[in-house]
């Protein structure tokens, strides 16, 4: 088992030695025939997939957790849509961040080069073999994709359908190598490939993302859980704020960018919890609201647990706060920072929460659900960075380079 995957961190090591090299045109190329394939094969593609969906079913996987699973049509023409998307954007390899001439003529450059060689241990959500790896060859970089059993048979497709179009480009076909072995020591073998792995990346639940960081004998590009926040400001469109907070839950509720907890300011407690229930209600969520919060609407009660739950479903804490600065304190304790929302109509207070808080993005009047790679023109992403060195937020192209610096000289010697 172990044989196999050290098999295939070695042939990522050499692909990346050709891949590295390559002209944009090949790697477009690559992009181009792949979304070609995805489109040319969705049958095929939908129907790998239905047995993990329907495995999942018989292990009575939570129905928001079995979403994330499923390809259907919609979900493959994203899919195509990022491949034309990244394939449309700007090589960043060679790209002059920064260059200064000496007084004597000695000139640096700093300019962007690939990371190396990429593992990314991950969970259900099939569409992330696409968006990891079309971003990593674009950038240069090998990549060695770990995916969850729950999506196996999914991950098997797509990778199969990549090799083919990187055969169909003139690129090394082990620049993707996909790990089908579902033991889970398989993950620990991986974290200790320092030297085989330049940089480990972690994509799901809490408790994976802090068992690799925890565990990971090389660097780590962390991807963080989305205990994300929503405050509704005492001068905010309570009509319109309703409409952004169903948005924001309710269009895939088990997305690290779904909102998990609500504030809302005491002075329209009164007038907004009533109308937000019956939304609620009629979408089937759970309300689990402080003490405050059950004087104004009849819900379950919330736990302390619960203020730091990434729930992935249906369910949402609410709390009545007093002030903005009671919702920046709250929000500072609990968050993961990953994605937090202001809804108001008073720029002093837009402000003051965008300043104040600090998570890897920030909104005002808008729904959490845009933190994505592929809503902010990355074309898609390898994940959200919840930290603050190299990559924070959605990570694209740029954020899979480093730097080197290239000099010129004339025979110049120091003195």
């Amino acid at each position: 088992m172990y044989e196999d995957v050290e098999l295939s961190l070695k042939n990522l090591r050499e692909a990346f030695e050709v891949l590295s090299r390559e002209k944009s045109e090949k790697k477009n190329k690559f992009l181009k025939r792949l979304a070609e394939k995805i489109d040319e094969n969705r049958e095929y593609l939908k129907a790998e997939n239905s047995k993990d969906v329907e495995r999942a079913r018989e292990l009575k996987v939570k129905e928001s957790l079995i979403d994330r699973l499923v390809l259907n049509d919609k979900r493959i023409d994203e899919m195509i849509e990022s491949c034309q998307i990244v394939e449309s954007l700007r090589d960043p390899i060679g790209e002059v961040v920064d260059s200064f001439v000496r007084e004597d003529g000695l000139t640096i450059y700093k300019v962007r080069v690939p990371i190396g060689v990429l593992a990314i241990i991950y969970e259900s959500r099939p569409n992330v073999t696409i968006e990891t790896s079309i971003l990593a060859l674009k950038s240069g970089n090998t990549i060695l994709l770990k995916g969850g059993s729950d999506a196996l048979n999914s991950n098997k497709a797509l990778v199969k359908l990549i090799k083919q179009a990187l055969d169909d480009a003139g690129l090394p076909r082990n620049s993707v190598e996909l790990v089908e072995h579902t033991d889970r020591s398989v993950v620990d073998y991986i974290l200790k490939q320092r030297g085989l792995i330049d940089l480990i990346i972690p994509r799901g639940g809490k408790s994976l993302i802090d068992y690799v960081v925890s565990n990971a004998k090389m660097p780590v590009l962390e991807t963080g859980a989305g205990v994300c926040h929503i405050f509704v400001d005492e001068s905010a469109d309570i009509d319109k704020s309703i409409a952004v907070i169903d948005n924001a839950k309710t269009q895939r509720p088990g997305t690290c960018n779904a909102v998990e907890t609500l504030l809302v300011h005491r002075k329209i407690a009164s007038e907004f919890l009533p109308k937000l229930k019956k939304l609620f209600d009629d979408k089937k969520v759970e309300i689990r609201g402080c003490v405050e919060t059950r004087k104004v609407i009849e819900c379950a009660p919330a736990t302390e647990e619960d203020w730091s739950t990434e729930y992935l479903d249906l369910i949402i804490s609410v709390k009545v706060v007093s002030s903005l600065d009671e919702a920046i304190e709250h929000i500072k304790k609990y968050s993961t920072k990953h994605s937090e929302a202001i809804l108001t109509e008073n720029y002093s207070n837009a402000m003051k929460f965008l300043n104040a808080v600090d998570s890897s993005t920030v909104y005002v009047n808008a729904s959490t659900r845009f933190t994505d790679g592929g809503q902010f023109g990355m074309g898609a992403e390898i994940g959200i960075s919840t930290q603050k060195f190299h990559a924070r937020g959605p990570v694209g192209l740029k954020e899979l380079t480093t730097t080197k610096f290239i000099v010129f000289g004339d025979y110049h010697v120091r003195k």
